[in-house]
């Protein structure tokens, strides 16, 4: 019977094919999983009637292992010598089975070796390959594999299968898949199936899928029957791997011939688990218990945590009660888990029940699931005092102290720091706001709180996070006053704190406390007020600072640098800028390329390109390498200076040095060709851009549309509009603009027309100037019908101009020009009557008679 007669299919995907290995697979590295390996198949290295030694060989072996245990190991001991050609396999291996030392064991086994007349067999090599194994000595074992190869030493397939087993229980899985090859090319032995299963339990364990897959393929082709423990480390190998479709077939082929038991089971579970497949998961387990199959208690336990940790737990809990009925749920871990993800997934109730129940099994709590438990109720103050009530009796056992830190870290990790500054004050004495109802646990006379540092210092931080400043420093001031030492980080938060809020003396005055505390400042001490000064544009403060930074160590960070020299260069203060920059390379910081663009751009605005180009050049011959957006700044200013020809010569300047031009610095360009009435420059510009494979944007597309507008050229301009479109670049509003004036500037009012529709289609909305284009364009072709349409719509959006705007002119002329043909003057002396524009009749004066709109 197939899995999938087992599970419903209609919920699970499970293939119900027989096992055929694939030829190749994907590895995909997942954590090794934890079943247990009791139900493995027994290995035994004896395969022979001979099992017990004679009584010779008992005493002979004794006789080495009293030898041994006397004294350090030593080749030459006459002792040893003198027993060496009584030597046997069997001798060797009852030695090295008495001996507790591998270091030792391994001396004797090497010493055996090299005795005239004695060979290892196989028996001794796996004795010792065990011994190794166990004590996880992989070199020697190693070394030990390539002597068995090279000694020739045959084997039968039990003893090949346990030589392989003892490399593959260390991670020699290479090693184990070499010998193995070996071992059959030399024809020390025939595998047989027994030998392959213990190869591909190896192979499984190191996660080498294609391996697993290669030999299983081997073994059919072998015509090696398969079985249970063959097919076993194969499912587990596809089941670490995540191949889930592979591992179904597999527990497909083995549920067919009877050889699915817990154990299997536990695997398939374990790994739904881990695939996040956890609805799965539970009912494999259901249809497991129907057919008499159960897990065991640990692997129970690794699902419950695997649940926990995927926040599953409504099944966490399904699983908790199914091992409370089996009587496993008994273990002061279990509960641990169970509640601190019952608490985190806020369920707090839940987590109270389970705690009431832990202790009527008389499991007692221990404080890691009571801080839990403390952490999760801070909330509110109400819940934490109902809690500490219901598990006083757990909770008073517990150092007063620690339970009062967890208490005051629960508060302020949930947001309710009011409460723990409060909570804090009245235990040091001092009356809180309003007090807390907390504080009657912890004024206790027979068991004072002892204070200290730490206690103040999450509460603190809360507030300054909580953005409460002034309460923060009331606290600070308080603790220093009860004894307490604050610490260097403490000094910082606060700092930093006041600093951002421009609190520029409180902040030298706690940096004055705290060099008489024998603190000194750090970098980041130092750059909390260097930042201030910067905020506050305090250019000579910052430079005094600079001075006592560099006494320290201490580098100013570049970014309140720049962010100083921004501020300036905005508020036209470029020149105070650039001799800040020039005292701070004389402290012997220097600022960085951003900066000195902050400053060029600055340099521009106010005074001239030149004076930007100056600077520019100065900093390169003094080594900088100014980057893409430095050479963008000026490109811009000389665009716009109508330089344009000096701009290129930037652009193959930057591409010399190795720098790429953005799409910005082309559009730059293109701008100003355009402007500068060289519209044929501007596309040659264009051209050059997917020379350079680089993607015109809506900007460039924008450009260059007006610029042919601008030049007569609209059918240039609607082919370029085409092409943006078949680029996919995704017109915008400014787009729209510089299309429709400039087709309406055209004389191209049904074009115009066309693509303003279009606009609103994509809900753009035009503004007036757009609107009085299209008026302007239609008026031009005594379009009358269009311009009322046009005039009622500008209406309707209350986008119709003031008598004092400039459009408004043309508005009069639309309205006089209406009103006087016969075909539009009744709709527009309605407009006229219903107030919705303004009567500019002669007789009204050259203003007109504005009425209040609707």
């Amino acid at each position: 019977m197939a899995l999938s007669r087992i599970i419903k299919p209609n919920r699970f995907l499970f293939k119900s094919a027989k096992l055929t290995p694939p030829s190749s697979s994907l590895l995909l590295p997942c954590k090794a999983l934890l079943f247990p390996s009791n139900q493995r198949r027994p290995i035994s290295t004896k395969h022979r009637n001979d099992d017990f030694l004679s009584p010779d060989q008992i005493s002979t072996s004794n006789a080495f292992v009293s030898i041994l245990f006397k004294q350090p190991f030593s080749p030459n001991n006459p002792e040893l010598n003198n027993l060496a050609p009584l030597l046997t396999p069997k001798v060797v291996e009852a030695v090295l089975n008495n001996l507790k030392s591998w270091r030792l064991a391994h001396q004797f086994f090497t010493w055996a070796s090299s005795q005239h007349g004695y060979k290892h067999n196989v028996y001794a090599y796996n004795t010792m390959a065990s011994i190794l194994s166990r004590a996880r000595q992989n070199a020697p074992l190693k070394a030990l594999a390539l002597d068995v190869v090279s000694s020739r030493c045959s084997m039968n397939p039990g003893a090949l299968g346990f030589l392989i087993r003892c490399l593959g229980s260390v991670g020699l899985a290479d090693e184990a898949n070499n010998l193995f090859d070996q071992v059959k090319r030399i024809g020390l032995c025939v595998p047989s199936n027994y030998s392959y299963s213990c190869l591909l339990e190896a192979l499984s364990k190191s996660r080498l899928i294609d391996l697993v897959e290669i030999r299983l393929k081997e073994m059919k082709d072998l015509g090696l029957e398969f079985d249970k423990y063959t097919l076993t480390p194969v499912l587990q190998a596809y089941c670490i791997s995540g191949q889930s479709d592979k591992a179904l077939a597999v527990f497909n082929e083995m549920f067919e011939k009877g050889w699915v038991d817990g154990h299997v089971f536990s695997i398939l579970v374990v790994a739904f688990s881990k695939w996040g497949e956890v609805d799965k998961a539970i009912e494999l387990i259901d249809r497991m218990e129907e057919r008499g199959m159960r897990l065991n208690e640990k692997t129970f336990f690794v699902l419950i945590h695997g649940f926990v940790s995927e926040s599953r737990m409504d099944k966490a809990l399904q699983l908790f009660n199914k091992i409370r009925k089996l009587g496993f749920c008994h273990s002061v871990s279990l509960f641990d888990v169970m509640i601190g993800g019952l608490c985190k997934n806020n369920e707090r109730e839940k987590a109270l029940l389970l705690y009431s129940e832990m202790k009527e099994l008389g499991i007692n709590p221990d404080f890691g699931i009571l801080m839990k438990l403390i952490s999760s109720f801070s909330e509110k103050e109400e819940e934490l005092d109902r809690l500490l009530q219901e598990c006083w009796e757990d909770v008073s056992s517990q150092p007063k102290n620690l339970l009062f830190s967890s208490v005051l870290e629960g508060l302020v990790r949930n947001g309710s720091v009011d409460t723990a500054y409060d909570l804090l004050r009245m235990v040091m004495g001092n009356d809180g706001n309003g007090g807390s109802v907390l504080a009657k646990y912890f004024l206790d006379e027979k068991e004072v709180i002892s204070l200290s540092t730490n206690s103040f210092t999450g509460v603190i931080n809360g507030l300054l996070d909580a953005g409460k400043v002034d309460m923060a420093l009331t606290l600070f001031r308080e603790m220093i006053q009860f004894g307490c030492n604050p610490t260097l980080l403490l000094y910082n938060g606060l700092i930093d704190a006041l600093c951002k809020l421009n609190r520029l003396e409180e902040s030298y005055e706690l940096l004055r406390q705290m060099k008489e505390m024998g603190l000194e400042p750090t970098n980041f001490t130092h750059n909390c007020i260097f930042g201030c000064l910067c905020q506050l544009e305090d250019v000579q403060g910052a430079v005094d600072l600079v001075r006592k930074m560099r006494f320290y160590g201490h580098e100013p960070w570049i970014k309140y640098s720049t962010f100083l020299v921004k501020n300036l260069c905005k508020h036209g203060k470029a020149e105070e800028a650039c001799k800040f920059l020039t005292d701070m390379s004389q402290e012997g910081f220097l600022p960085d390329i951003v900066t000195y663009s902050a400053v060029i751009n600055g340099l521009i605005e106010i005074k001239s390109v030149d004076t930007g180009l100056e600077l520019f050049q100065d900093i390169c011959a003094r080594g900088y390498c100014p980057d893409v957006i430095s050479y963008n700044i000026l490109i811009k200013a000389l665009c716009k200076a109508k330089r344009v020809a000096e701009a290129e010569c930037l652009v193959n300047d930057m591409m010399l040095k190795g720098l790429v031009p953005s799409a910005v610095t082309y559009n730059y360009l293109i701008d100003g060709w355009c402007k500068n009435g060289q519209i044929d420059q501007a596309m040659l510009c264009f051209s050059k851009m997917f020379g350079k494979e680089r993607e015109a944007n809506v900007i460039t597309y924008a450009t260059l549309v007006d610029g042919l507008c601008g030049f007569g050229r609209p059918d240039d301009a609607l082919k370029l509009w085409d092409e943006m479109d078949r680029k996919g670049c995704v017109p915008n509003r400014i787009a729209y603009h510089a299309l429709i004036n400039g087709l309406c500037k055209c004389g191209r009012s049904a074009a115009a027309l066309v693509h303003f529709n279009a606009m609103k289609e994509k809900e753009m909305k035009p503004d007036n100037y757009l609107y009085i284009a299209l008026i302007s364009a239609f008026l031009s072709d005594t379009n009358l019908p269009s311009v009322l349409d046009m005039l009622r719509e500008m209406v309707d959006v209350g986008k119709l101009p003031d008598p004092q705007d400039k459009n408004f002119p043309v508005i009069k002329d639309a309205i006089c020009k209406l009103s006087e043909d016969a075909r539009t003057s009744s709709s527009v002396r309605d407009l006229i009557e219903e107030g919705r524009i303004p009567d500019v009749s002669p007789s009204e004066g050259a203003e007109g008679r504005h009425k209040p709109s609707i």
